[in-house]
């Protein structure tokens, strides 16, 4: 006789357990508990492994289901939607060899799959195509099953597929792993996984959005194949939403931008990655900075300077010639000495508090410097603003007793939040970043330094999530994500609480017992890189300035050539109120200038002076936000963009 196995418990997250018979599905789990859950149910995990959901469950474990909606689930959706574009490319490309197809944590694309095209490129025009095939295997609602093989059959079904790359990830599999294939239709692809229970599943907010090129391995020396972008949401709507915000991303291109209003541009050839600022664009910049010096000397902060370069061993006492060579530039002869570019600035603040003996009464110091560093960016990864090699980081220090430590740094929380609030920017994610693997100093010290950041980020009642092995070589850190205009997130603020450099450099103070003491080093960036940040500010505001940044507040705008010499005359008085204010006295009609200003050159405000305003003493204002704001006296126009500035607005 057969004896029947004996039933499982499932823990589901609200800590209640339920009973199934061993080889329940995932979906029936989710059937039982309702049908909206079924509905929008994608995946489950099992003991902390996603999976499935169409998959039989053999033994009790903790489990969760994800649905459409969650990240997880989102993720087992852009996985599914990766193996039909792979279906639908092999439909109009039947000799395509395919390579992978993840889900991938990218604002812009939810997944993409790398294939090699042969002698029958795909091109632009063809994705179109692709995803109307994908709509169509989706519609067909046809069930993902998964298959696994034994070694030899899965090489064996790759080689008569003529799935070339397939087979060389086969043949790199440890040979006690399973090798597993998900099968849709006639289609069959080698995948670990998970899938959604059939295509229908997947809906209809799916696209297929860009081409780019991908190594095979990602090795250079490999073959270049062709990766195939696209995206897969929820739901349609959403899908549209974030069509329309690819459009505006593009309309906010910072490269674009800071053409179209002559803020700055790159070396190009003479030094991709450098950066020259434009009088408009360096105009922002000074305002950006003085702004910041404001800020760093009213919250107790010192501003210091060093030079751009120093000799080899300062950088092998740092440990950054043994933890950063790679993204540092070659050595420069000097004298007989080897001299290395900047890549960071702590070391040289280090050596200013080492000038002299240091007492307990003394601490906190704080020493700020807006800091050019220079760091080696592979050129393909250069990207205007965002991604350069020669920047300047709005760097500080601050050297401090163990017990001011969790203080302090929940000072500088405060602060970045008071700094990008200035800038616009009002929502943000929080990340604690740990011990990476490749890292120096005690498991004590990292411990230390973990806790105090954490009781920070506690203290201020910020959210945070964990970001496991993210820490810098020296130290763990906070990592600030700021949220722009379209949802996307930037990396910019940090804050790194590090015990290892003072033990490097042999740092001490006098401590109040008269013994020698080791300093706790915190570095902290607000902004990050300013040509970085100044990029991330472009797009956010769309190359449209609030006023107190605006290169150029107001226009002046002369109705006719004899109100020209008025315009003249205001524009430099209102110039002597340091208002950033210039006159427009040409031939133009009265609307293209009103046009040009506000909408093209992204002005804040523009003030008409005709007849009418010339015999009252007022000009007619119209605002880019707010649209016609009527006449008033210039005083009072004055009087309105300086409290623009002051506000911050």
């Amino acid at each position: 006789m057969s004896q029947t196995a004996p039933p499982i418990q499932l823990t589901l997250p609200d800590g209640s357990v339920r009973e199934y018979a061993a080889g329940t599905t995932g979906l029936q789990v989710a059937e039982s508990i309702g049908k909206g859950l079924a509905k929008a149910a994608v995946g489950i995990e099992l003991d902390g492994e996603v999976r499935s959901l169409q998959l039989p469950i053999a033994r009790s474990a903790k489990m969760k289901i994800w649905t459409r909606d969650s990240k997880e689930g989102l993720e087992v959706l852009r996985h599914s939607a990766a193996h039909v574009l792979a279906d639908a490319v092999k439909r109009i490309r039947p000799k395509a060899k395919l390579w992978k197809g993840p889900p991938v944590d990218d604002p812009r694309y939810g997944f993409y799959y790398d294939i090699d095209f042969g002698d029958e490129p795909i091109t632009h025009d063809d994705l179109p195509k692709l995803e109307a095939l994908m709509h169509e295997i989706v519609q067909k609602d046809v069930p993902f099953v998964l298959e696994s093989l034994p070694r030899d059959e899965a090489r064996a079904l790759m080689v008569k597929e003529g799935e070339d790359y397939k087979v060389a990830t086969i043949d790199k599999i440890p040979a006690n792993e399973p090798i597993t294939f998900y099968r849709s239709g006639q289609f069959v692809d080698m995948c670990r996984g998970p899938h959604v229970p059939s295509t229908g599943k997947i809906g209809q907010g799916i696209a297929v959005l860009a081409l780019a090129g991908a190594y095979f391995g990602n090795d250079a020396d490999n073959k270049m194949l062709t990766r195939i972008y696209g995206h897969a949401f929820a739901d349609k709507k959403a899908m549209d939403t974030h069509r329309h915000n690819l459009e505006e991303a593009q309309k906010r291109d910072h490269r674009r931008l800071g053409v179209d209003l002559d803020l700055f541009s790159t070396m190009g050839d003479l030094g991709a990655g450098l950066i020259l600022w434009h009088p408009k664009g360096g105009f922002v910049r000074h305002k950006m900075e003085e702004f910041w010096r404001q800020e760093h000397l009213r919250g107790g902060y010192d501003i210091v300077y060093s030079p751009h370069i120093a000799k080899a061993d300062l950088w092998q006492t740092s440990g950054h010639l043994d933890f950063y060579k790679d993204s540092m530039y070659s050595g420069i002869d000097i004298d007989g000495a080897e001299y290395r570019l900047k890549p960071m600035n702590c070391p040289f603040h280090v050596q200013i508090f080492k000038q002299k003996r240091r007492s307990y009464r003394e601490l906190p110091f704080r020493w700020a410097e807006l800091g050019t560093v220079y760091r080696y960016e592979n050129q393909g990864s250069l990207h205007g603003l965002l991604r350069v090699r020669g920047f300047t980081q709005d760097d500080a220090h601050l050297f401090l007793r163990e017990d001011q430590v969790e203080l302090e740094i929940e000072r500088c929380l405060r602060f970045v939040i008071s700094m990008l609030r200035a800038f616009g920017f009002h929502e943000y994610a929080m990340n604690l970043s740990t011990r990476p693997q490749k890292s120096v100093g005690s498991d004590a010290s990292w411990e230390k330094a973990t806790a105090a950041l954490e009781a920070a980020l506690k203290s201020v009642g910020l959210p945070y999530q964990v970001d496991a092995g993210g820490g810098a070589f020296y130290g763990p850190k906070i990592d600030v994500k700021i949220k722009d205009t379209l949802g996307r997130t930037w990396q910019c603020s940090t804050i790194q609480c590090d015990f290892n450099l003072p033990e490097r450099f042999d740092m001490s103070y006098i401590d109040a017992s008269g013994a020698k003491a080791r300093p706790v080093m915190v570095h902290r960036a607000l902004l990050g890189s300013l040509e970085r940040f100044f990029g991330v500010l472009v797009e956010h505001h769309g190359g449209a300035f609030p006023v107190w940044l605006a290169p150029v507040q107001a226009v002046l705008l002369a109705v006719g050539e004899r109100h020209a010499e008025a315009v003249t005359a205001l524009s430099r008085d209102l110039k002597a109120k340091d208002l950033r204010v210039d006159a427009d006295d040409s031939s133009e009609k009265i609307g293209q200038k009103i046009r040009a200003h506000l909408f093209q050159e992204k002005v804040p405000y523009v003030a008409v002076v005709g007849d009418q305003e010339l015999a009252n003493g007022t000009v007619t204002v119209r605002s880019r936000v707010d649209g016609d704001l009527g006449a008033m006296p210039v005083a009072e126009f004055a009087a309105l963009l300086q409290k623009k500035v002051a506000e911050k607005s």
